[in-house]
């Protein structure tokens, strides 16, 4: 007995099949997350340490290049690749396609650990992370207390509020930007040092040995026991400034006669602002297992919790952005687009089968088939993300494809005299076959896809395998459910013209009739003129191809889209002061704040840490980036583009010495520039010689913007040359300089305040006044080995020169990279030009060129796509 005569002859067991389908569909797609794309991360990882007060060039000899010699020995690995900047080090790591990227993240791990100990002492751990797009921050939040003053916020933040943040289901990390953190200051002042004949180390140690705690022991007798703890840790700022740092005979130095201790705050190295308000930032990343839109929610109830908890603080949080809003819009216009493709499908299934219950039991295909593909989505992982839910409506066509080919045949069989189930019987299996083929032709063309490697894979993984389902889904149910419902309701309809209801089907048959016959007319002419009709369809198809290769269709790897956000960048120079970039950027976020028609938002992240796919997790003091979220429906009016480029225009000719980029902020928001090449020569002088030539080109091809090279910046440094042989002649090491130095510019903060419990850096560096220009370094003074203090300039070179404002070496040879960025066009136009530029003059052979960014994946994605596209072919043939 097959499939389709147990499901008209007991159709009890389909029934219960199809219960049990639909309702475990129902239950599993309650289970399903939101996303807005599938989990694609690149088989890329990174390694970044921080290095405080180190120039790039010690960067890169110190970290760099022995992290680049540790992890060169990863299995599976392509390149390696290390930025040097000022203060950090970040090393890039590729891998093939095919790499498990988590297994290569522990290898990784276990490399850096085992180098840990061969770093400089002063350098933080290694921090070895993936780059996942689903990893960028959910939540942008601007949180303000207003009875209370920026440091005590910043405790209560650190001690209460964070804490609760963090406990919210689905939050996996919450990054704090701004905010004053409290720290006692012990600001040594120079000449008083010198006097007295001290050094910052004497300092440190005197701070370090006085403030220790002991668990000694215990005293017992026959009766009781009791634990004896010295308490040697410091209990208020008295006991700071009455430290002793020597004595001579009744006479004490104490650290008040040599600087000043206060209860103060640590320098500000980042400051976030709300529509033009100061506040403490915070970005809110969700788990990776996490539903965005779930953790979304859930941390706005808990902001709600809080703001009543702490109401008596004032405490506010404002959301600034929320890229769980544009998910959850994406989603719902997908399944809008859902609806009505499905409406359009039962409209033109009653004017081809002229029954509304012969359009209903082909319309029972589509729910049975999707409804069940929920299960499948559910054990395998997925979530209902834009490519899921586009296969879902790509897919409903297919989905009825089957049911009308078995229908219309079940219909045929009605109208030669058969009763319903003896029709619907024959039917099938005369059709069945048929059915099967066209089933199988949709599988083999959209399953290649799971087989091919890539970015791209991971992108249309999920897309392929739903179509996949819900199309072999669409053949059970035509095998089965279809045919009993045939059987059971089925009915000939024979068109009257006196029935008002079927006059709209009579005019159209006559129009399907007329256009069959056209059809027939057009098809005897083309099998009468092959040459021509064959002439005509290779101009077509050659015509179709040359529209991307004339630029008229362009290439990208995904369309970023008009989401009314764009950011603002701004580069000062390297020279401006973290204060300076305050001042003028709060000026910029007014000026676009006084857009009051179009603006919504201004979020403002001042020297702190960028926060899109790809960016560095630190900041730069002379860097700041302004978010701007138009108002709803303003883009609609004027594109995000065009507005964002009159705001850049504006902030150019007001400020004309800071360098602007302004980034539209798409379905992904990403810093990384579409256009990437990375250019590497054992010669550095030839490579910035092709690396210009290469920015010139870009900027004469049209739909390029802003390109830049990497290492191009110049940044002023104070280079010291020691005097070696006086060095030994006055009893002075290398070691105690580089001590001194660092810990009067940078300060030293290995001792810490405790103050209830909490613990708060003591942090011990030269007054601001001892500390601003070069001659302050010159007049610095240490201790000889007779005792006498010697000034820096007697046994250093001490001299202001221009160095690199970043080092970078791609596979251990010295590298640059060229980004840009593209408006206007898309970046595979741009690359093609710039191809095109080169096969006329090509580069110096000693520079190697490589493609990276989008356009690599672009690269990559284009061959992977139309290998699948020939597997296709063949499989359908």
């Amino acid at each position: 007995m097959t499939l389709t005569e147990i499901s008209i002859k007991r159709p009890s067991l389909i029934i219960v099949i199809f219960t049990i389908l639909i309702g475990g569909g129902l239950i599993s797609y309650n289970q399903l997350s939101y996303e807005l794309l599938p989990d694609f991360s690149p088989p890329v990882l990174t390694v970044t340490t921080v290095y405080p007060g180190a120039s790039p060039a010690t960067v890169e000899n110190q970290v760099s290049k022995p992290l680049e010699d540790a992890l060169s020995g990863l299995e599976n690995i392509t390149e390696v690749t290390s930025f040097s900047l000022e203060n950090a080090s970040v090393v890039l790591l590729e891998f093939n396609a095919s790499t498990d990227i988590d297994a290569a993240l522990e290898d990784a791990q276990r490399k850096v650990n085992n180098i840990i100990s061969k770093l400089p002492s002063d350098v933080q751990n290694p921090v070895v992370s993936k780059i996942e797009p689903n990893a960028s921050p959910v939540l942008q939040v601007s949180a303000n207390a207003d009875k209370l003053n920026d440091r005590d916020f910043m405790v209560l933040m650190d001690d209460q509020i964070l804490p609760q943040l963090k406990q919210v289901s689905g939050v996996g990390e919450v990054q704090v930007i701004g905010g004053e953190k409290r720290a006692f200051r012990v600001n040594v002042d120079k000449d008083k040092m010198k006097r007295l004949g001290l050094t910052m180390a004497n300092i440190n140690q005197a701070i370090a040995a006085s403030n220790l705690e002991f668990p000694t022991g215990k005293v017992k007798s026959e009766k009781e026991q009791m634990t004896v703890r010295l308490a040697g840790k410091y209990q208020s700022i008295t006991d700071l400034e009455n430290l002793i740092l020597f004595s001579k005979g009744t006479s004490t130095v104490k650290l008040s006669d040599v600087a000043e201790v206060v209860d103060d705050i640590e320098d500000r190295i980042a400051i976030s602002r709300f529509n033009g308000q100061n506040g403490i930032g915070l970005r809110i990343k969700k788990s990776s297992d996490a539903n965005a839109v779930d953790m979304s929610n859930a941390t706005k109830e808990r902001f709600k919790v809080l703001e009543e908890k702490y109401k008596d603080v004032g405490l506010k949080f404002t959301v600034a952005t929320d890229t769980s809003k544009p998910t959850i819009d994406s989603v719902d216009a997908v399944l809008h687009d859902l609806e009505i493709a499905i409406l359009l499908v039962a409209a033109v299934m009653l004017l081809f089968l002229h029954s509304l219950r012969n359009a209903l039991i082909v319309l029972i295909a589509i729910p049975a088939s999707l409804v069940s593909t929920f299960i499948a989505m559910y054990l395998l992982g997925y979530t209902l993300n834009l490519m899921t839910l586009l296969a879902m409506s790509l897919v409903i066509g297919i989905l009825v494809d089957d049911s009308i080919v078995v229908l219309e045949n079940i219909y045929r069989h009605l109208s030669m005299g058969k009763d319903k189930r003896k029709a619907a019987l024959d039917g099938r299996n005369e059709i069945g076959f048929t059915a099967l083929a066209i089933t199988l032709v949709d599988v083999v063309v959209f399953s290649p896809v799971v087989f091919i490697e890539g970015t791209i894979s991971d992108i249309l993984h999920q897309f392929s395998i739903v179509v996949v389902i819900s199309t072999l889904m669409s053949l059970f149910v035509c095998f089965t459910l279809t045919p009993w419902l045939a059987s059971r309701f089925a009915r000939e309809v024979h068109l009257n013209p006196k029935n008002w209801l079927h006059i709209p089907l009579i005019w159209f048959e006559k129009r399907v009739t007329i256009f069959t016959e056209q059809y027939v007319k057009l098809v005897g002419w083309s099998l009468r003129h092959k040459i021509i009709t064959g002439i005509v369809i290779l101009v077509i198809f050659i015509g179709s191809m040359a529209t991307m290769g004339l630029g008229i269709v362009g290439q990208e790897f995904v369309s970023q889209g008009d989401q009314g956000k764009f950011m603002i960048k701004l580069k000062y120079d390297k020279s401006t002061t973290f204060e300076e970039n305050n001042k003028t950027t709060l000026e910029i976020e007014k000026l676009i704040l006084a857009e009051t028609e179009m603006v919504d938002v201004v979020f403002s992240n001042v020297a702190g840490p960028s926060s899109g796919m790809g960016a560095a997790s630190f900041g730069a003091e002379n860097k700041s980036e302004i978010t701007v979220q138009m108002k709803d429906g303003k883009q609609n009016e004027i594109p995000t583009i065009q507005y964002m480029n009159k705001i850049r225009k504006m902030i150019e000719d007001k400020y004309p010495g800071i360098e602007v980029k302004a980034l539209n902020m798409g379905l992904v928001a990403s810093e990384e520039a579409p256009i990437e090449i990375f250019l590497s020569s054992d010669n550095p002088e030839l490579l910035m010689t092709e690396a210009k030539r290469i920015k010139a080109a870009l900027l004469d091809i049209k739909g390029a913007k802003d390109p830049t090279i990497s290492t191009e910046d110049i940044t002023p440094e104070i280079r010291i040359e020691l005097n070696r042989e006086k060095m030994g002649q006055l009893g002075i090491p290398i070691a105690t300089v580089g001590m001194q130095l660092q810990n009067g510019l940078t300060g030293n903060n290995d001792n810490q305040f405790d103050i209830k419990g909490q613990e708060y850096n003591i942090q011990v560096m030269m007054d601001q006044f001892d500390r601003k220009n070069v001659d302050d370094i010159k007049n610095m003074y240490f201790s000889a080995n007779d005792g006498k203090q010697v000034p820096f300039k007697e046994f250093a070179s001490i001299t202001v020169e221009n160095g690199s404002g970043s080092l970078e070496r791609k596979n251990r040879i010295s590298n640059t990279t060229i980004r840009c960025y593209v408006e206007g066009t898309a970046s595979g136009n741009v690359s093609a030009a710039l191809e095109n530029y080169l096969k006329e003059k090509p580069l110096d052979p000693n520079v190697r060129m490589l493609w990276g960014g989008e356009i690599k994946r672009q690269k990559e994605s284009m061959g992977a796509l139309g290998t699948a596209m020939l597997i296709g072919l063949c499989l359908v043939y």
